[in-house]
Order: structure tokens, then sequence, then C-alpha cells
């Protein structure tokens, strides 16, 4: 009888351990893990079309580092074209590779 009690504790503190463990892991997995460029150029997108239709579109699937001040992150560029008064407008955008948070934008005329 007493073998089968420690069995069991002991079967308790394992899986307790292994659970633990594996929370962790997949806390620290997600905390890393970074978004596609695709979705980060599909919300970005989404928006843009609220206003109108878009010419056309592409993202890096590169990221750089950007740093500003003491704040140091990743990023994806990007840009959307549309036309906007008969002419070409030409967007350019940085988006945190994380969350896709647009983090700067700036309108382009190039016709």
């Amino acid at each position: 009888m007493e073998k089968a009690k420690k069995f069991i504790q002991g079967l308790a503190i394992g899986t307790s351990i292994g659970v633990a463990a594996g929370i962790a892991a997949n806390h620290y997995y997600r905390k890393k893990q970074k978004m596609s460029p695709d979705k980060v150029l599909d919300q970005i997108k989404a928006d843009f079309l609220k206003e109108g239709p878009i010419e056309g579109s592409w993202i890096s699937f590169d990221t750089e580092r950007m740093q500003k001040f003491a704040i140091t992150m990743d990023v994806l560029s990007g840009g959307i074209t549309r036309t906007e008064d008969e002419h070409l407008v030409a967007y350019e955008f940085k988006a945190d590779a994380k969350t896709g948070a647009v983090l700067s934008i700036e309108r382009m005329i190039t016709e």
C-alpha cells in the first residue's frame, strides 16, 4: 500500500512539473513569435481599402533593426500605391515585425 501511495505522489509531482514546463515553454514561444509579413500587409491594405481602391502593394520579408531613442525593435518595410486626384500616390510604411503595428508612414506623390 505504501508503494502505491509513493507512486501516485511521484506521478502527481511529475505531471505537475510537466504541465508547468509546457505552459512556460508555450508562453516563451508566443512571446518570441513574429507576425508573418503577409498578415501585416493584409492588415494595412484593409485599412487603406476603407478609403478607396489601391493599385498595388509590397512588403519586404526581411526584417531590419530600428532604434528610436532607447527602444530597439525589428521592423518590416512596405508600401501601398493608389490613385488620388488623378495622381499616383505611394505610401511607404514601417511596421513592428512582432505586433504588426504601423510605426511610421510617409506619403509620396509619384506623378
